[in-house]
């Protein structure tokens, strides 16, 4: 379980790691799928990079970040493998990592960097107006279907592929 944890941290850190170089470094609108259509449809491109380097720096933490995200899954496959994890092993691992993330994203992304910290506003402030100060949850469909359904459906199907691999 202690193992479990900090695959889930790791996870997390990745993620963040991931966000904060495409959003402060890259600054490539094709990354920000996940954003609302409105705040979508203001971004303006950055044709100019941040300081001399800054997109170079931002890919070299992207596939760092890509990295450490497999790094979590073939971990977390290889210690279930090695220790023969039955199915709901496998799937609680897998479920807790993915909901550790996902109350994560909710937390520290869409509450504390977005809504409280205006971290995305800095790099882009004209999605000011998409974004206002009291808007938080303004994506909670999305994020409920990923943490009640998407989310377990993925740890089954993953937990059923390892425990074939036995």
């Amino acid at each position: 379980m202690i193992l479990t944890i900090f695959l889930a941290i790791v996870f997390c850190a990745s993620v963040t790691l991931m966000m904060f170089s495409a959003v402060a470094f890259i600054q490539d609108s094709r990354f920000f799928s996940s954003a609302p259509k409105e705040a979508q449809e203001v971004i303006k491109p950055r044709d100019k990079e941040l300081f001399y380097g800054a997109r170079t720096i931002g890919w070299v933490l992207l596939v760092f970040s890509i990295l450490m995200i497999l790094g979590v899954g073939i971990v977390s496959i290889l210690d279930g493998l090695q220790n023969n994890f039955s199915f709901w092993q496998f799937f609680i691992r897998f479920v807790f990592i993915f909901t550790v993330y996902k109350v994560y994203d909710m937390i520290f992304f869409d509450y504390f960097l977005l809504m409280r910290f205006r971290f995305f506003q800095f790099y882009y402030p004209e999605v000011v107006s998409v974004y206002p100060p009291k808007k938080y949850g303004f994506n909670i469909k999305s994020q409920l279907l990923k943490l009640m359904i998407i989310f377990p459906a993925a740890s089954a199907f993953a937990a059923w592929i390892c425990t074939l691999l036995l």
